[in-house]
């Protein structure tokens, strides 16, 4: 069982979970001010859900690749977007500065 470590939490899920998912089912979404209000839902389109990850998750989708090419983004952040990820092992998760967390 996976754990991500996440704002001083450590929170346990299922091998292949959303980590979206997993971070807002206990209270810690992956968004900074409004962005928890407006945003796409997991969708992978608006890319407020940004995050910095170490450890192993799933490859980054289509969509991804193409919200991190897009702007404010930039795809040599290194930036995943948490609605498209999938925890397959244990991680580490920073949500960084700027309403879309693009603050590296």
């Amino acid at each position: 069982m996976p754990t991500i470590k996440y704002n001083g939490f450590l929170l346990n899920c299922a091998v292949g979970e959303n980590l979206r998912s997993v971070l807002k089912r206990n209270g810690l979404p992956p968004y900074n001010g409004s962005a928890r209000m407006l945003n796409c839902r997991g969708l992978g389109t608006c890319g407020t859900c940004a995050v910095e990850i170490k450890g192993k998750v799933s490859p980054k989708t289509g969509v991804e690749k193409w919200r991190l090419n897009f702007p404010p983004h930039k795809e040599a952040s290194g930036l995943r977007l948490a609605c498209q990820c999938k925890v397959l092992g244990d991680v580490e998760v920073k949500k960084h500065d700027g309403f879309w967390g693009e603050r590296v």
